[in-house]
């Protein structure tokens, strides 16, 4: 346990020694890449990602997986017994951070709650660690920023992944959108309709699982009473450690989004519509959003429903028939459109406004756990499909939309429309919107929407100007819970 009470810089000064060591090698052919993984998820209510992303990892040659760690010891025992039955050995560690004092460790893979993600990556890399960060890349802003620093102060391979960059055929698609072939780019739109049920109401705190450090598993976030049923998972609706459905699954679609406009900075302006809808739970996040990231001249517009087709499913118990049945935009669940004057493309296609199929794309790439071992053995960062700057842009696109949301206020739908007149795809999106709450029985007299303030950000600091900018910016950091803290200065 040498460093389970250090201080985030002490960790920075000591780990410097070993960066000769780490991330600056050149692995040959032969040599076997080392790696850890860093949360391995619940097998309670969901399977775990991080249970998932071990099995990737060992499915790639080269790579062995030679340490587990997780702060709850049920999720690593439960992970562990599944190498003692292959007869494969493994470190085990409940403290990431004696995971990485370990020399014998390459590279990690990060699978925890987005409120760790920032982080460990930056501690990863100041240890000479290569790290592959999973979606979203950051918490807020500021966080994801720094981690864009570390990985270049530190030479590191940071490699933040989203579903959509494993597709070729999605990169051929959106080149042949933006050359023009189908006309003038109109606007990009992300969807993510994906029903979630109630996580269920408390009427009090929740005991902590005995086999879970809770002041570990906190780490940069408030240690707070529990105040839902499950610990696990149902944080991605808890504003302190989660970004909502929008940083949860819409982040591959807002990756997306991103990628086909081929951007580089953040919007300079951002409003979002939503709210929680349907059920009184304990959860924070919005369930139902739909936001406008100003891109000039093409925006992007992306819809979060977390609400089925109607009421007939939005019962007590659910089934996947309320994924099925769906209203979809252009016949999609979750996923991006790029909308052009002569047609659009999607799913690596290529479609004219009738919906006739004009081409479809197949050009390949290697998956982002193979793109990243094959950057970590050459290391070359060029060659990641998504970099931690990559990472933090389209994580930035959530942060943005999350912080007009949260600055909004209740607000009659005749109103919104009145406000968001003057922009003709946003209103499309609102009409849908109020046709899908109907559908629903949602009462916007007794469940109104909230209207955030369309805010102005600069781009180059990343930080709101203008109107509600000295709230807004509240929002980009946070404070961070000693000695979790993310530095504002990166040690040497």
């Amino acid at each position: 346990m040498a460093m389970k009470r250090r201080s985030f810089l002490k960790c920075g000064v000591a780990a410097a020694a070993t960066l000769s060591l780490g991330s600056s090698r050149v692995l040959g052919a032969n040599d076997a890449i080392r790696l850890g993984q860093i949360g391995i998820g619940s097998f309670v209510k969901i399977g775990g990602k991080g249970r998932g992303d071990v099995r990737d990892f060992r499915n790639i040659p080269g790579v062995r997986v030679t340490a587990l760690c997780d702060c709850d010891s049920d999720n690593l025992g439960y992970e562990v017994e599944q190498f003692k039955k292959r007869d494969e050995p493994v470190k085990a560690f409940r403290d990431f951070r004696e995971l990485l004092d370990d020399p014998e460790i390459d590279a990690v893979s990060i699978t925890t709650p987005n409120h760790w993600h920032s982080l460990m990556t930056i501690m990863a890399c100041q240890a000479g660690k290569d790290v592959f960060v999973q979606k979203p890349a950051s918490h807020n802003l500021f966080e994801g920023r720094k981690m864009v620093d570390a990985m270049g102060k530190y030479d590191c391979i940071v490699q933040a992944t989203h579903g959509p960059r494993n597709s070729g055929a999605t990169d051929e698609a959106f080149e042949y959108a933006r050359n023009g072939e189908l006309g003038k780019m109109l606007c990009v739109y992300g969807i993510n309709y994906r029903p979630r049920m109630s996580i269920g109401k408390t009427d009090g705190p929740q005991p902590i699982p005995k086999a879970c450090d809770y002041d570990l598993w906190c780490g940069p976030a408030p240690k707070k009473p529990l105040m839902r049923k499950f610990l696990h998972y149902d944080w991605h609706w808890d504003w302190d450690t989660g970004n909502g459905d929008l940083g949860n699954m819409g982040i591959h679609a807002m990756d997306g989004c991103r990628w086909a406009l081929d951007k580089d900075t953040l919007p300079k302006r951002v409003i979002s519509i939503g709210a929680r809808l349907g059920y009184d739970d304990d959860g924070q996040t919005p369930n139902t959003l739909i936001t406008l990231l100003d891109y000039e001249p093409v925006p992007i517009i992306f819809e979060v429903r977390g609400l089925p087709k109607n009421a007939s499913f939005r019962q007590t118990t659910w089934t996947q028939k309320a994924n099925e049945t769906m209203d979809f935009y252009r016949g999609l669940r979750t996923g991006t459109v790029v909308q052009c004057e002569d047609g659009y493309v999607r799913d690596g296609a290529a479609y004219n406004n009738e919906g006739e199929l004009i081409r479809k794309f197949d050009r390949s790439r290697a998956n982002t756990k193979q793109n990243f071992i094959d950057a970590v053995r050459a290391h070359d960062r060029k060659m990641l499909h998504t970099d931690a700057l990559e990472g933090h842009l389209s994580a930035g696109l959530v942060h943005m939309a999350n912080i007009s949301h949260r600055l909004g206020n209740s607000t009659p739908n005749e109103a919104i429309r009145d406000a968001i007149r003057s922009e003709p795809e946003f209103s499309e999106s609102f009409a849908r919107l109020e046709q899908h709450l109907d559908a629903n029985q949602i009462d916007p007299r007794q469940e109104p929407l909230m209207l955030g303030p369309m805010l102005a950000l600069n781009p180059d600091t990343e930080r709101f100007l203008g109107p509600f900018s000295n709230e807004a910016n509240r929002y980009v950091s946070r404070e961070y819970r000693e000695p979790f803290a993310v530095p504002k200065n990166l040690t040497p």
